[in-house]
C-alpha cells in the first residue's frame, strides 16, 4: 500500500515563491504527480516526473506557463513542487498523486491513471 504525505503549504503572498514536498512510502511507483483543486472548481493536473517509468522525466501542464517545477529530492526521498510568482488565484488544496504501475495507455495529464492520492495541502495566497 502506498501512503503519500504533503507538506509546505500555508499562507503566502502574491509574488512569493513557494516550495511543496511530497514524501512517499510503500511500494515502489511508477509516476508521481501534483494536483490542486481550487474553491468551486475540478481538480487540475500540474506536473509529473517519472520513477520507476521513465525515471526523471518531467511533465507539466500545458497552461501554466512554466511557473511549476517538479523535483526530486534524494536526501530527503521528496518528490517536491516549486512555484513561482503566487498569485491569489493559485489558492488551492495541492494533491501529491501517485501512479503505481502505468501500462501507458491513459494521459498522465489527467487523473485517471494515478491510484494513490495524499490529504492534500492548503495553500492560501494573499493579495
Amino acid at each position: 500500500q502506498v501512503q503519500l504525505v504533503e507538506s509546505g503549504g500555508g499562507l503566502v503572498k502574491a509574488g512569493d515563491s513557494l516550495r511543496l514536498s511530497c514524501a512517499a512510502s510503500g511500494r515502489s511507483l511508477s509516476v508521481v504527480g501534483w494536483f490542486r483543486q481550487a474553491p468551486g472548481k475540478e481538480r487540475e493536473f500540474l506536473a509529473g516526473m517519472g520513477i520507476t517509468w521513465r525515471p526523471g522525466n518531467t511533465f507539466s501542464s500545458d497552461s501554466m506557463a512554466g511557473r511549476f517545477t517538479i523535483f526530486r529530492d534524494g536526501a530527503k526521498n521528496t518528490i517536491n513542487l516549486q512555484v513561482e510568482s503566487m498569485q491569489p488565484e493559485d489558492t488551492a488544496v495541492y494533491y501529491c498523486a501517485a501512479v503505481t504501475f502505468y501500462s501507458g495507455v491513459y494521459n498522465l495529464k489527467t487523473e485517471i491513471p494515478y491510484d494513490a492520492w495524499g490529504q492534500g495541502t492548503q495553500v492560501t495566497v494573499s493579495s
